[in-house]
């Protein structure tokens, strides 16, 4: 009976009430082939417009930013750090040894040559000429004696044979030459001692303005004073002197010894605000090899005295000027494997990217020799993000030109 029950509990176990074991199988890969078929669909719908959107060279928008290429003359310039200097300084120092009596001058007084500006104590040196005098005119009778001792002994030398020898009227005129000689000394310290008495006043010796006082009524000059009486500087008009690169020499030469005298502009330290409108007046006679440059001058009326001597500025030399040419904003040239390019946008709003052949560069704008007409519109911002065919929306440059200042080109 026992054997029973364990046959009757297998063949419990191995039953279960339901559907046949085919029926389950199939059913399961019908329900799989289901679920495919709606993924490939659904996959497919959300493929479709991208690959749409591919095949046609577009994407989504991108935002750049766009400047228009327009049409206007270029000023080619070449530009180099400068010095202020004066056309003439000078040091007034005195001529004599004395002390000052009189200090007559304000700080900073523009004077003109000759005018009095100090004086030194005259007393010592007006005698000192009256003794030179005094000493010309004795030696000016010795000589006149002499001359008549000499017309004595030629008229009894004439007269009686013999009785003047020719050795004593040799001797007499030789003392005669002598004594010239004495008289012509003498005179000379007489000059000298009316020039020392003129260096009491002490004078500026060219047009300017006087510096600070270096010293004060009452004190000891002499000339070997380092500092003088004070520094008179000629103001207008004034030079500067700035360098350029040895290589952009010919084209300065050229000018130059055409006879054209280029227009030079200085700017203050921080090329904010203009200064000065001068020329070109000198070209230095040699090649700093240092520094690869060379110096040159040009002066400015300064009639404002906006340039003071020293003052650090930059100094642009117009060389020439590019007549209509077409300029593109610098921020839109792109530096491809094949050369520079740009990305020009078309009035579908997509970009077409085109090489371009540079020119002379500014600040701000860039002279295209080729590749560019006037009117077109270029991405100036955002150009990284792009490629040929890609759509874009742009945002006007105009507003940000109005509000930047105007370009310095530069020439290359």
């Amino acid at each position: 009976m026992s054997s029973d029950l364990a046959a009757a509990r297998r063949h419990e176990g191995s039953w279960r009430p339901g559907l046949p074991r085919g029926r389950i199988g199939l059913l399961a890969l019908i329900s799989a082939l289901g679920l495919a078929g709606a993924y490939f669909g659904v996959s497919r719908n959300a493929a479709t417009p991208a690959a749409d959107a591919k095949a046609a060279g577009r994407g989504p928008a991108t935002r750049v930013t766009a400047g228009d290429v327009i049409q206007s003359d270029f000023p080619l310039i070449l530009s180099g750090l400068g010095t202020v200097t004066p056309s003439a300084t000078a040091l007034v120092k005195p001529r004599i040894a004395g002390h000052l009596t009189e200090v007559n001058f304000t700080e900073a007084q523009n004077v003109k040559a000759g005018d009095v500006i100090a004086s030194v104590d005259a007393r010592p040196y007006h005698l000192a000429l009256a003794q030179a005098e005094g000493q010309m005119q004795k030696d000016l009778a010795l000589l006149q004696n002499a001359e008549r001792d000499l017309v004595r002994y030629e008229t009894l030398s004439h007269k009686m044979k013999g009785v003047i020898s020719a050795q004593q009227i040799d001797t007499q005129r030789a003392l005669i030459s002598q004594y010239k000689g004495t008289v012509a000394i003498d005179r000379a310290l007489v000059e000298q001692a009316r020039l020392n008495l003129s260096y009491c006043r002490i004078v500026s010796p060219i047009d300017g303005r006087l510096g600070l006082r270096h010293i004060d009524k009452g004190n000891y000059v002499q000339p070997g004073d380092a500092n003088g009486v004070a520094v008179v500087t000629l103001l207008t008009p004034i030079t500067v002197v700035f360098t350029i690169p040895e290589n952009r020499l010919p084209d300065v030469l050229k000018k130059f010894r055409a006879g054209d005298t280029p227009t030079v502009v200085a700017y203050d330290h921080d090329r904010t605000h203009e200064l000065a409108r001068g020329r070109l007046i000198a070209i230095d006679n040699q090649i700093d090899p240092s520094s690869g440059t060379i110096k040159l001058r040009a002066e400015f009326p300064n009639q404002d005295e906006r340039l003071f001597p020293n003052q650090f500025v930059n100094a642009d030399l117009l060389l020439d000027t590019l007549r209509d040419v077409a300029l593109a904003p610098v921020a839109a040239v792109q530096q491809g494997a094949r050369g520079p390019f740009v990305y020009t946008v078309t009035a579908e709003k997509t970009v077409q990217s085109r090489p371009v052949k540079l020119g002379p560069s500014g600040a701000e704008r860039v002279v295209i020799e080729e590749g560019l007409r006037p009117g077109e519109r270029v991405v100036t911002e955002g150009a990284d993000r792009l490629r040929d065919g890609a759509a874009v929306t742009t945002a006007s440059e105009r507003e940000g030109d109005a509000a930047r200042p105007p370009a310095k080109p530069r020439a290359s």
